[in-house]
């Protein structure tokens, strides 16, 4: 018994034959199992677990069946990110966040049931957890993370709980094991940076912190993202024009600075992606009007710069498709998206025929559907979401029949995409 896996990522997956014969899966590749089947014999191949990487789920195909006289080869296990079924919005300057339904074939942002939720003082930031079942918002007015269980089948959020996060908390982000939670806080002074690690109670959702001493950035940190295996750590400080560059320790969380903890960037970085191939990392700049692209060192996580690409106005997000060759960037000043191929060799941003589309009124965050067919834009004035398909060849994006969806609230800030 036979066949291949491919969209991996991470360790874990293992998977059965017949409820036994266990055969875990390290990496993309054909495999088999130990125990060969007679001619005539029945098989059914399922996932025993899946990958401990979490923003992806393994499914099988081809997988029950009767060995024919040849050994069956055509099991195919494929692993893919999950279609996005909700999505909530935070509005900081309401201090409260909108839920909505989004439909897995069009993407178009329906209202929830649910009732627009209270937040903190000052949202602004939220984030998913990969597997779907919790929320977290950074509240920067009163320097708290807000908990909340997402209801399976419904996406309704339930408060769980708040913790202190430092002083004015700005950017949140999950890792992709769904164990660790970090958030980009200032010190007293409102300049010096940290960031603040806590553990996910996977059956609660609460938070708590992790042991140790925070992890230490530059000046004015703005935001922070993770690579897609969670083993580094990226945040851009305002002040200092860098990044700073940090590993993960897998089994804790805890963060530390790499050999080479920071690198150069424009002036005012104040956003950040990684490709989701673990490849290259970007950063908006955006007093100088452009986004700064860095090769990642696949062993070590070191960024090494590449080139600097000129965007619209202001730009204040950034953001790579899953499948690493598309990049879009949030121009705030001028109400624009501008649109990018990325040369899969050497990350270069090339402008796509139509470099960039229109938004509403101050787009300040991206949030690219995980399989990669929907793109939104939070658009802070006008206090609504922009929304639009990519096509998957080009990358370009076009509005949805449904182009807009309204935050209900003051101030849209951040937005988050949940399964």
């Amino acid at each position: 018994m036979s066949g291949t896996v491919s969209g991996l990522l991470g360790t874990g997956l293992v998977l059965q034959n017949n409820a036994g014969d266990d055969l875990s899966i390290a990496a993309n590749g054909s495999f088999s199992f130990a125990t060969q089947l007679a001619s005539g014999a029945g098989y059914a191949v399922t996932v025993k677990s899946q990958s401990r990487i979490l923003t992806r789920v393994c499914t099988v195909s081809n997988g029950t069946g009767t060995v024919a006289n040849a050994a069956v080869v055509n099991v195919d296990v494929v692993c893919a990110a999950p279609p996005v079924r909700y999505a909530y919005a935070t509005n900081a300057g309401s201090d409260n966040l909108f839920p909505y339904t989004v439909d897995t074939s069009t993407g178009v942002l329906g209202s929830m049931a649910a009732p627009m939720l209270g937040t903190g003082s000052t949202p602004s930031g939220i984030v998913a957890d990969p597997a779907g079942r919790f929320a977290y918002v950074a509240n920067r007015g009163d320097n708290t993370v807000g908990a909340y269980s997402i209801g399976a089948g419904t996406g309704f959020l339930t408060r769980v709980a708040a913790v202190a996060a430092g002083f004015a908390p700005l950017s949140i982000v999950a890792d992709p094991t769904g164990r660790f939670v970090y958030v980009v806080s200032h010190g007293v002074d409102s300049v010096s940076g940290f960031i603040m690690g806590y553990i996910i109670n996977a059956d609660t959702g609460k938070l708590t912190q992790i042991a140790g001493p925070q992890a230490d950035v530059g000046r004015s940190p703005s935001a922070i993202a993770l690579d897609s295996m969670g083993r580094f750590a990226y945040v851009t400080n305002g002040v200092d024009a860098t990044v700073s560059v940090l590993s993960i320790d897998e089994s804790t969380g805890a963060l530390s600075p790499l050999p080479v903890p920071r690198v150069t960037t424009g002036n005012s970085p104040s956003a950040i992606a990684v490709d989701p191939l673990g490849r290259f990392v970007y950063v908006t700049n955006s007093d100088d009007n452009t986004v700064s692209a860095y090769s990642i060192d696949a062993g070590s996580g070191v960024l090494t710069p590449l080139a600097t690409f000129n965007t619209g106005t202001f730009p204040k997000a950034v953001a790579v498709d899953p499948t690493g060759r598309f990049a879009y960037v949030a121009n705030a000043l001028e109400d624009t998206v501008s649109a990018y191929n990325i040369d899969s060799s050497t990350g270069i941003l090339t402008p796509m025929t139509d470099p960039k589309v229109r938004a509403r009124v101050f787009p300040i965050a991206i949030a690219v559907d995980p399989t990669g067919r929907f793109a939104y834009v939070t658009n802070a004035s006008s206090k609504d979401i922009s929304a639009y398909t990519i096509d998957s060849n080009t990358g370009a994006l076009t509005p949805m029949s449904v182009p807009t969806a309204a935050t209900g609230g003051n101030v849209a800030s951040s937005l988050a995409l949940s399964r």
